[in-house]
């Protein structure tokens, strides 16, 4: 059987998200820029970006590993949740 690249491990997984209740939100005036770039360097899906002076999330494709929330909760996270029911990601392979 032949290795799968972690991006290919991560396009099996499936993704259930409530496009009007995100589970993460961030304080998109932030400034910053040692935590701002803890975590755009921390999230292994890389949903957070920074650009033109904000940092902005996209809730779909999270893994809800909670790293950012370690790292930065009440500083560029304002608030973290686990979604709500049935909603989130399904991992498919280990």
């Amino acid at each position: 059987m032949a290795k799968m690249s972690v991006d290919d491990k991560l396009g099996l997984d499936l993704f259930h998200t409530d496009e009007h209740n995100p589970h993460i939100t961030v304080n998109e005036d932030y400034d910053d820029m040692e935590e701002i770039r803890k975590v755009l360097l921390a999230c292994p899906a890389g949903l957070y970006h920074y650009e033109n002076g904000k940092v902005t999330f996209s809730h779909e494709g999270c893994l809800e590993c909670g790293t950012c929330r370690v790292l930065s909760i009440d500083k560029v996270v304002k608030s973290w949740d686990h979604p709500m029911g049935g909603a989130g990601v399904q991992f498919r392979q280990g």
